[in-house]
């Protein structure tokens, strides 16, 4: 466990520079979660570590394997600035814990729900997860192990969740891209959705 988390962190410090911060957060009943944030220019990443730790397992198998499953870690990107995002840990930490937590797989395309703000005065209390790939690549583990996915997150309005939920995660995104919506915005207001 520990030596897949010195990997993953190698690896985002490869991609993202050295992390100015980091903070834990256990929750009972879970491995411990750490919030990594990287400052750069004028955009803040948040990275967790430690939801990697373990292969998300199918919530419908009988017993989980300890080996053979996927894996990811979350990558959050705002602009720095125009609110108090560092209050996002917490609620990141949160969504990290949610395979353990509720026995899920998160995958591209999910949408993950803390049901409260995530930062103060965020219009966002959900995320609706991308495709890995981009900002940090996939980390490859030793056979039999799945690679690392690290899976950036897209802060959704009430509205939009709703939206998505209705029309899927890829029309969502294809409005976003049509309306040049800007997800890095903090306090960004709902895209159209007629």
């Amino acid at each position: 466990m520990g030596e897949v988390l010195a990997l993953v962190e190698a690896r985002l410090r490869t991609a993202l520079g050295e992390p100015d911060a980091r903070a834990a957060v256990t929750f009972l009943g879970t491995d411990r979660i750490e919030v990594l944030r990287f400052v750069d220019g004028d955009r803040v990443r948040y990275a967790t570590l430690g939801m990697s730790a373990r292969p998300m397992a199918d919530p419908t198998a009988a017993l989980a394997d300890p080996v053979k499953g996927p894996r990811a870690e979350l990558v959050l990107t705002v602009r720095a600035g125009l609110a108090d995002t560092d209050k996002v840990l917490r609620p990141l930490a949160v969504l990290a814990a949610t395979p353990q937590v509720e026995g899920v797989i998160v995958a591209p395309g999910a949408s993950l729900d803390v049901g409260d703000p995530l930062w103060p005065g965020a219009p966002f209390s959900s995320v609706l997860v991308a495709e890995s790939g981009g900002l940090v690549e996939d980390l490859d583990l030793d056979e039999p192990m799945d690679p690392v996915r690290f899976l950036p997150l897209l802060p959704m309005t009430s509205n939009e969740a709703a939206w998505k939920r209705v029309h899927g995660a890829q029309a969502l995104e294809e409005r976003w891209l049509a309306r040049g919506t800007d997800l890095r915005d903090p306090l960004r207001r709902s895209v159209e959705l007629d």
